[in-house]
């Protein structure tokens, strides 16, 4: 019987992480194809969701993820370029950001910068998937299979194994308007100023003597201050500061980035 016609598929260094081991050094993937799969599909059946993906070409001319290959065609698979357009968010506004189980560590640095993320350890992937869409939240996940699924409204893989590195890889893909140490860490309320006369009370004795500035959650009433952990804090604001700069500067430039690969 005669061979089926192959489609093969070139993916740029960024994305080759989300590939399987044997293909990750390849310079095309060869995918035998049976002329009904969408490009979309095929490229989602090789590990790389379309969330991850910019532009699909062939021969210098444009593809939808719907196009059907017919025929033997090389296609270039290129990252979403960063930082990402802003008009894949609604209305131009600041992006917010739902996350899955996995990443508590990051939605607590994310809310650190002012950063509206949602997240609560006992969510569901179905759940994730429905608060995205209701709220118009961006998904934050490592997990593949749920970027890909269908009813997503939209999404993105979080690159690093630490949290430091995940919100430096977010900050660099969305450059989002940071408002440091207005969001509630524990619930992502907004936090407050509060006479220190109004919340003595609940303060320690150091604390009550040596502080003077505090705010407190409007959701669930947690206070904070400037105590002595602020300094890691900070720090971790400084970078985030930096890395937002950064691709701002990059996008002024006109040369936005597909993201670091990898390994």
């Amino acid at each position: 019987m005669p061979t089926r016609p192959g489609l093969r598929l070139r993916f740029a260094p960024e994305l080759r992480f989300l590939l399987a081991v044997r293909h990750r050094r390849e310079d095309e993937v060869l995918v035998p194809h049976d002329g009904t799969s969408t490009l979309g599909h095929v490229v989602q059946s090789l590990g790389v969701p379309l969330t991850e993906v910019g532009e699909l070409t062939a021969g210098g001319r444009a593809l939808r993820p719907s196009h059907r290959p017919r025929g033997e065609e090389t296609v270039t698979v290129s990252p979403v370029r960063r930082p990402q357009d802003p008009r894949s968010v609604p209305h131009g506004a600041p992006p917010s950001f739902v996350l899955d189980v996995h990443l508590g560590a990051l939605a607590r640095r994310l809310r650190l910068l002012g950063l509206d993320a949602a997240y609560r350890n006992d969510m569901s992937d179905h759940a994730l998937v429905e608060q995205a869409g209701a709220e118009h939240r961006l998904l934050l996940t490592q997990d593949r299979g749920l970027l890909q699924r269908r009813a997503l409204w939209l999404g993105a893989y979080v690159r690093g194994a630490r949290p430091d590195a995940q919100l430096l890889d977010v900050l660099d893909r969305f450059a989002p308007p940071l408002a440091p140490w207005t969001r509630c860490m524990a619930c992502n309320g907004l936090l407050t100023p509060v006479p220190k006369e109004e919340i003595a009370g609940r303060l320690p004795p150091g604390t009550r003597r040596t502080y003077r500035s505090f705010m407190r959650c409007r959701d669930c009433g947690r206070l904070y201050w400037r105590g002595a952990h602020s300094g890691r804090l900070e720090e971790t604001v400084a970078a985030a500061r930096a890395a937002v700069t950064d691709a701002a500067r990059s996008a002024s430039r006109g040369t936005p980035r597909g993201g670091p690969p990898v390994r």
